[in-house]
């Protein structure tokens, strides 16, 4: 996991790269969440996105672990 990309002469730490995916990845489930109404029965809308971000970053750090083996 630890690397950076090059692009066009800046090389970009792989965790931001992944971190912003995530941010898009978030905003669209957000959306749809909120669109189904289920933020309704979510007690504290605020932590859980915090904790649904951090789930989704997680998950694309595992799964490009894995695409790295």
């Amino acid at each position: 996991m630890i690397g950076e990309a090059s692009f066009y002469g800046m090389f970009i730490p792989w965790l931001m790269l992944l971190a912003l995916g995530a941010l898009g990845l978030f905003f669209v489930v957000r959306r749809l969440l909120a669109a189904l109404g289920l933020y309704h029965w979510i007690w504290h809308p605020a932590l859980f996105d915090i904790a649904f971000y951090c789930l989704l970053l997680h998950g694309l750090t595992y799964a490009t672990s894995l695409l790295q083996r």
